[in-house]
């Protein structure tokens, strides 16, 4: 009787051992595998990365707010304060619209004072708006002139009185 009680007691202690050997040889397995991944991966993953160029930063040219007087004021006038900033696609168009600033700053003036109040209330009438005044500022300054490169116009200060 002595020998089955031997046998009985290794029994249960086999199935433990092989479970933690199988559990064991799986986790050497899975960091077997992330470990060959970063291998083959990981440096071309990072020179990928690298080869990306920056994107470039925006270039801004602010003006200097404008008060133009509004169109159809019944009884006391309306008047429009804006500040206007313009996103120029690099350093030549910069350089051009601070040359010529007096002459785009009349032609914004022109463009808002022909506006009534009631035209720019909403917010799709201050995006048509923006959409207008660069249009306006980017047709050439001349005939030898390029057009000045405005991609987009923003509105710092919009207060319409």
């Amino acid at each position: 009787m002595a020998t089955n009680t031997s046998v009985t007691a290794a029994a249960p202690a086999a199935p433990r051992s092989s479970k933690l050997l199988i559990g064991l040889l799986v986790g050497v397995s899975l960091l077997a595998a992330g470990a060959a991944a970063y291998v083959f991966v990981g440096p071309r993953a990072m020179q990928a990365e690298a080869a990306k160029p920056a994107p470039e930063k925006p270039i801004f040219v602010t003006l200097e707010p404008l008060t133009v007087n509004l169109q159809g004021g019944e009884g006391r006038g309306k008047f429009l304060h804006v500040g206007i900033a313009l996103k120029v696609r690099g350093e030549p168009s910069k350089a051009q619209i601070v040359e010529f600033m007096p002459e785009l700053r009349s032609r914004a003036l022109m463009l808002l004072s022909n506006r009534t109040a009631d035209s720019l209330v909403s917010p799709e009438d201050k995006t048509k708006l923006a959409d207008e005044i660069r249009a306006e500022l980017n047709r050439p300054l001349n005939g030898e002139l390029p057009e000045q490169g405005i991609t987009s116009v923003a509105f710092n200060t919009f207060v319409v009185q």
